[in-house]
């Protein structure tokens, strides 16, 4: 099936790499207009000429998503190009490992800055825009399977993920309650081949990290035995994001390959 999302407007932040890459060229493939926002200039400039040379329609902008101005002024900036918002993916995120006494408040609060006030924030100016088109919308945080369950070292990064499961859910039903037609759901991925994992500490080098062997973890934690890929959780966004999900809002789609209920 093509055009799944077919002239719909999306908006992806963190796009320039990882998951928001993989979403972000899979939603254009469907016939979305994608706006591709990150910190990563060069990246989100090479993933939107990717994109349209495949034929498919997307621009970047450089964007801090834990700025409240910077979201003013990328919702602004969508409007006046295209009138509308339809699909708010909001993906951007960093892992800071570490045990919970050892970690900075500085660290604290950057990852929070990023994980959660940054999906508070494109909630927040999002809605509006897409309200006003009178057809609805998706909205899809990106959690992970540490937003359902806690993991030693990463305390601060499995807090950040369960306020976005559960604000998730909160936002669902007050979007229910307006009537608004937009429905909020989040996508819990589990071992995804992603550069998010060069923030885990190296057991052979203390005080440093390193790329994990994401294959030998995968076989060892994951029941299918095999990681995930960005497109594996693109796959499920899209479906998300498009009209077949239309009864579906304020639930938690886990993409993991089993390791939940291992």
């Amino acid at each position: 099936m093509a055009g799944r999302v077919s002239g719909k407007v999306a908006l992806v932040t963190g796009g320039a790499s990882g998951i928001g890459r993989g979403v972000a060229e899979r939603l254009a493939s469907e016939g979305a207009h994608v706006v591709v926002t990150d910190l990563q200039d060069p990246l989100g400039a090479e993933v939107v000429t990717g994109i349209r040379k495949a034929g498919g329609k997307a621009e970047y902008m450089s964007h801090d998503v834990a700025d409240e101005a910077a979201w003013a002024g990328v919702i602004a900036q969508v409007k006046a190009s295209h009138g509308r918002l339809d699909i708010l993916v909001n993906n951007a995120g960093i892992a800071i490992a570490g045990s919970a006494l050892d970690m900075t408040l500085a660290d604290w609060r950057r990852q929070t800055a990023v994980n959660l006030d940054g999906v508070f924030l494109g909630v927040k100016h999002a809605i509006p825009l897409m309200r006003a088109s009178g057809e609805g919308g998706s909205i899809i945080n990106m959690s992970s399977v540490g937003g359902l369950k806690g993991s030693a070292g990463l305390a601060g990064y499995c807090a950040t993920k369960g306020g976005v499961a559960l604000f998730t859910q909160s936002v669902a039903l007050e979007c229910a309650q307006a009537k608004d037609g937009i429905r909020v759901n989040a996508v819990h991925p589990g071992l995804v081949e992603t550069a998010i994992w060069r923030a885990l500490p190296d057991p052979a080098n203390p005080g440093a990290n390193a790329m994990p062997d994401l294959d030998a973890m995968a076989a060892r934690t994951v029941p299918l035995g095999v990681k995930g890929l960005p497109s594996d959780i693109a796959s499920g966004v899209l479906w998300l994001a498009s009209d077949e999900a239309r009864f579906v809002t304020g639930s938690s789609l886990v993409i993991d390959g089993g390791h939940m209920v291992r």
